[in-house]
């Protein structure tokens, strides 16, 4: 078990290290990506003002997994050695990351091999996306690192599911990296939610002396921050599906890691509430011919009311400042 001081210098040492790290990917890589016309294709029925954003370089994704990688995993070396912390849920939570951003790639280059806004089939991506949760969750059972009881203190709540918390996981797994995708539709609105998610694992990672979740969250926060100097609007690079497949991936293994999938949905519910809104326009469309926002996902909704993008991040990433804060008070009760 480590002590508080020390889970407070790996902080200091993982938050700076990944956002310094991120800056450097950021500016070595975006020049490749312009050169070799690693560029966005524009989805045609989206807002008429983003076919500026044609062309922006994609796949930026890239920097901040290698900067968080760099970042983590000697943490992962060290400690596995002495064995002073065990890091086999980090290092499968990073797996678990890892995975994901591979399915992205391969759907981002799909892409620019057919030059639209079209890479993988949804049913394609749902399979390799499914993979990659269910060897994470076989990964995480097979170790004794995963617990089937869901549970909720703060109402007393507690039900063990047995073999079906298996499958909550998968599917909370998949609904994590897709919601976390469809909101990676404006400048910085991914990245800036995702940094206030992991602001809230690293407090969660504090109030429980969880070091592996402490280091992740403060590598997550400095690869935020890193990435928002390119990222936010006017947008440099795009994280593409490579990075917010990762980041999904990523928030969903460590509220997982920690025992704690209800509070991640709660730290999550804006990239959550984002995803249903589509699937509500989609059902309302099939069932009754009528839209019930202007355009799905809902930040684009937002867009068509005529805010800005700069107003949209701010809202959102307040909103989900309030429930992660929300969450992170529950979990010390």
């Amino acid at each position: 078990m480590m002590s508080y001081n020390q889970i407070v210098l790996l902080f200091l040492s993982a938050l700076p290290a990944a956002l310094l790290l991120t800056v450097i990917a950021c500016r070595c890589i975006i020049p490749i990506l312009r050169k070799c016309h690693i560029g966005q294709n524009i989805y045609t029925e989206g807002p008429a003002w983003h076919a500026s954003k044609q062309g922006t370089p994609t796949m930026g994704g890239i920097c901040f997994i290698l900067a968080m990688l760099v970042s983590v995993l000697p943490f992962v070396a060290l400690y596995a050695r002495s064995a002073q912390v065990d890091v086999v849920p980090l290092a499968l939570t990073l797996a678990l990351g890892v995975g994901n951003a591979m399915v992205g790639f391969v759907d981002d280059f799909a892409k620019l091999l057919h030059k639209q806004n079209k890479g993988l089939s949804s049913l394609q991506k749902l399979l390799l996306q499914t993979v990659v949760a269910i060897a994470y969750v076989f990964g995480m059972a097979a170790t004794g690192h995963m617990n089937t009881v869901l549970s909720l203190e703060v109402i007393g709540f507690s039900l063990d599911l047995g073999v079906a918390y298996y499958a909550f996981a998968v599917l909370l797994i998949l609904a994590m990296v897709n919601s976390t995708n469809l909101t990676d539709g404006l400048d910085g609105l991914a990245s800036s939610v995702t940094l206030v998610a992991a602001m809230c694992f690293s407090l969660i990672g504090f109030i429980a002396c969880d070091a592996q979740t402490v280091v992740l969250g403060a590598a997550l926060i400095g690869a935020m921050i890193g990435f928002l100097f390119f990222n936010y609007h006017p947008a440099k690079v795009f994280m593409g599906d490579t990075g917010s497949l990762y980041l999904g991936g990523i928030l969903v293994g460590m509220g997982l890691a920690i025992d704690r999938p209800i509070l991640t949905v709660l730290i999550s519910l804006v990239f959550i509430l984002d995803m249903l809104s589509s699937l509500i326009q989609i059902i309302s469309y099939k069932l009754r011919k009528k839209r019930v926002f202007l355009m799905a996902p809902v930040h684009h909704h937002f867009e068509k009311k005529g805010w800005s993008e700069e107003k949209i991040v701010y809202v959102f990433s307040g909103t989900a400042l309030f429930f992660g804060v929300l969450a992170v008070i529950i979990s010390t009760l």
